[in-house]
C-alpha cells in the first residue's frame, strides 16, 4: 500500500507544477502525460484491489463451516 500512496503523492506534485502559470507548454505537456500514465496505472491497481475486497466479502465465513449435527443416535451412547 506504501506504493499506491507513493504514487498518489506524485500525482499530486504533478498537479501542482501544471499548475504553474510560466510553465512552458512542451513541458507542461510532458508533467501532464505523465499524470495521465500514472492515474491510469492507479486506477487498474484500485480495480484490483476492489476485486480482492469483493471475493473477500461474498467468502462464507470459516466458522459458520462447521458439520450439522443431527442428534440422532445420542440416545444410544448412553
Amino acid at each position: 500500500m506504501d506504493n499506491f500512496e507513493k504514487k498518489l503523492e506524485t500525482l499530486e506534485n504533478l498537479s501542482e507544477q501544471i499548475k504553474n502559470n510560466n510553465l512552458p507548454l512542451e513541458e507542461a505537456l510532458n508533467i501532464f502525460e505523465q499524470g495521465i500514465k500514472l492515474a491510469k496505472g492507479m486506477e487498474k491497481e484500485l480495480s484490483k484491489i476492489e476485486s480482492k475486497i469483493q471475493i473477500l466479502m461474498n467468502q462464507p465465513s470459516t466458522e459458520t463451516k462447521t458439520k450439522p449435527e443431527l442428534d440422532l443416535f445420542s440416545d444410544l451412547e448412553d
